[in-house]
């Protein structure tokens, strides 16, 4: 079977070059894989390496920390697929500090000058070390008595999109594409942010509100790793396809069912948790780094 493994520069600051690509084949060479040929995809920034993967197996896999130069071990990701590079009908990407900058509950927080405590709360949880539905349980009663406008103004002022975003969902709409926001956050934002990025779909809790406040209440079922992962399935389905032709990106421990289940599952400068699991990862780059994977 042949892989091509993409390397894609994470700086327009610092470019590929040929003697990249000439350390790459030796490296290679050294770990018993033959290479067929090398593609620029972006002179200096973007490079395709096709090589035939007979050792390329789940006990034998390619080590990624023996292909990097030191030089560009800061500065490169490496995305290692099978060879033509398949065809992904279905995006499913998780939205806080993945396609947003920013943490919507941690910045609700702010307003009741609780961000710091929640904020330790969500990183643990997004590092697997706490329950989710117990973690966000928990950091929602603490936002009680928040007037609902606060969401908006919270909107408007803090959730930015991620860098590459955009490019990223243009590009596989592009493709022809589906598109779907799948977010242990709230509808209030998803809904906003799906319209904001193009999104086709988008699903995520529901905060409980009466009388123009926050209760401190989601309203159940809580979504978590497990409906994400069955939301991939189901839009699978609906759309007619397989999982091996979705790509899938995440940041946080409740995203690892979707990622491993993914044909292509991204950790998105992600939580160590998650990078030590997930199969590939982008590190250095934003998220247009994915549209090199996408041709």
């Amino acid at each position: 079977m042949e892989y091509v493994i993409t390397c894609i520069s994470g700086s327009d600051k610092y470019k590929l070059d040929g003697a990249f690509a000439e350390h790459m084949a030796a490296s290679l060479t050294q770990q018993g894989f033959r290479v067929h040929k090398t593609a620029w995809l972006t002179e200096g920034m973007a490079l395709d390496i096709y090589i035939d993967g007979t050792q390329h197996t789940e006990k034998k896999p390619i080590k990624q920390s023996n292909l990097q130069p030191s030089t560009f071990a800061d500065h490169v990701d490496l995305i290692i697929q099978s060879a033509p590079k398949p065809r992904y009908r279905l995006l499913i990407s998780d939205m806080d500090s993945t396609m947003i900058t920013c943490e919507c509950i941690d910045e609700l927080a702010d307003f009741v000058g609780k961000k710091k405590e929640v904020a330790i709360i969500t990183d643990r949880a997004m590092n697997g070390e706490l329950d989710f539905a117990e973690a966000l349980t928990e950091r929602v009663a603490l936002l009680a008595g928040l007037p609902e406008a606060t969401l908006q103004h919270c909107f408007d002022e803090r959730v930015k999109p991620m860098s590459g975003a955009k490019e990223l969902l243009a590009t596989h709409k592009a493709n022809g594409g589906y598109s779907v926001l799948v977010s242990g956050g709230f509808t209030f934002f998803t809904s906003r942010v799906r319209e904001m990025l193009g999104f086709d779909e988008d699903y995520s809790n529901q905060l409980e509100v009466v009388n123009g406040k926050l209760t401190g209440r989601v309203i159940p079922p809580i979504l978590g790793k497990e409906a994400k992962l069955a939301t991939l399935h189901a839009t699978c389905k609906k759309l007619g396809i397989t999982p091996e032709e979705t790509i899938a990106i995440g940041d946080g421990a409740n995203d690892l069912p979707m990622l491993l289940a993914a044909g292509l599952g991204v950790a998105y400068h992600a939580k160590p948790t998650v990078q030590a699991q997930a199969h590939h990862r982008i590190n250095h780059g934003d998220l247009s780094s994915l549209i090199h994977v996408l041709a």
